[in-house]
């Protein structure tokens, strides 16, 4: 499903905001704010503004996962 220039702009909007949620230790901002858009979807279900959030929850987990394993790669070469 192709998004609307509404869409688009709170895609590009949430997405800044996921990355600045922090990550340290066992639970994470981010796994607190899927966990929010989850009860959220589940009080008023197939809203389109939760399925954009979820996909950006998950862009930001891969995002998050690459840019370790690049770190690491990068330090286990100058090692």
């Amino acid at each position: 499903m192709e998004d609307n220039d509404e869409e688009k702009e709170f895609r590009t909007r949430y997405a800044e905001e996921l990355k600045k949620k922090k990550q340290e230790g066992g639970r994470t901002d981010l796994e607190d704010e899927r966990t929010r858009v989850k009860h959220q979807q589940m009080k008023t279900p197939g809203r389109r503004g939760e399925q954009i959030k979820h996909e950006e929850i998950d862009r930001e987990f891969v995002r998050r996962y690459v840019e370790k394993q690049q770190k690491e790669k990068a330090k286990k070469k100058e090692e």
